[in-house]
């Protein structure tokens, strides 16, 4: 097996982005790209722009045989920003914005990943995107999906859109992670963290796109009780919780999915404005070992 040091030779060539082999997933979203060594390709900057030219049109790509190191993970994302550690779950202390997500038989899975949503949207300036890499996962089950959330919005009936074309929504880390902790850390949770507000309907910043931007950490709307959506009393607190409920239910439709199965060093890497996901916890007690690179993002409007 390759140690660590053989693994970041720099001579390993990266391939030239022409050699790119390019093969969609479904018509709504994904492909695979094959033919290239992402451990070397952060030292390409002509390879870089291509992919991600092909991050922006396909929402998500694939990768097979990546077996790199901790520190050339970090480096392929950094090519596209600053990354972020996560409050909650532990980062590889020796690679900050590393991630290490790993279940065992010894621990049981949680209750936050197999929802759909988009990552930290509970921050002000959520996520750019994201590099998972399977380090180790089970022979059969652990998928992740991912949802095209450009052509949810596109989709929607045409009374929808004009609805919530100027709606905003609280996106929480308290109501989600923090819901299991005792009342004290959780309180002191939210004040590192307090609630985020995003429009429903965000702009891509890249590419001018309508994305449907509310998830699993969408708690509620913010400027719903209005003269146009309420007659009297208190009836907007119904109407809000199902429309939004409408709303969030739209990344579980078929049309709008790919479904990726893990195998050890294949690669993940999602545009996280325009996607959401949803790791399937359909499997027994294993090891089930995954490291994510979160590149930070811009403010939405």
């Amino acid at each position: 097996m390759a140690t660590a040091a053989q693994r970041t030779d720099v001579s390993k060539p990266a391939i030239s982005p022409s050699t790119l082999k390019v093969a969609p997933l479904t018509c709504a979203i994904g492909t695979e790209i094959g033919n290239v060594n992402l451990g070397a390709a952060s030292r390409d900057p002509v390879l870089m722009q291509e992919i991600r030219e092909l991050l922006l049109r396909h929402k998500v790509l694939f990768f097979r045989d990546q077996d790199f190191s901790r520190s050339e993970h970090v480096a392929f994302a950094s090519y596209f920003g600053d990354l972020e550690d996560h409050p909650v779950a532990g980062s590889d202390p020796d690679h900050p914005g590393l991630v290490r997500i790993y279940k065992s038989p010894d621990k049981p899975n949680d209750r936050y990943e197999n929802a759909w949503h988009s990552d930290a949207s509970w921050r002000e300036k959520p996520p750019f995107g994201c590099v998972l890499r399977c380090v180790e996962c089970p022979p059969v089950g652990g998928d992740t999906m991912w949802a095209n959330m450009v052509l949810a919005y596109e989709k929607l009936p045409q009374h929808i859109k004009t609805q919530i074309a100027n709606l905003r929504a609280r996106h929480s880390i308290e109501a989600t992670f923090g819901a299991a902790m005792p009342i004290e850390k959780r309180h002191a949770l939210k004040a590192q963290f307090p609630d985020a507000e995003h429009p429903v309907v965000r702009t891509h910043p890249d590419t001018g796109e309508k994305i449907l931007f509310v998830n699993g950490f969408t708690t509620h709307f913010t400027n719903f009780h209005t003269a146009d959506n309420v007659r009297v009393g208190q009836d907007y607190a119904p109407g809000a919780a199902q429309l939004l409920q409408y709303l969030i239910s739209q990344a579980q439709i078929p049309e709008y999915q790919v479904r990726w199965r893990w195998q050890p060093n294949s690669v993940a890497f999602w545009d996280n404005r325009a996607t959401q996901h949803y790791a399937v916890m359909d499997y027994p007690p294993c090891h089930r070992k995954m490291e994510r690179a979160g590149i930070k993002g811009d403010a939405t409007f």
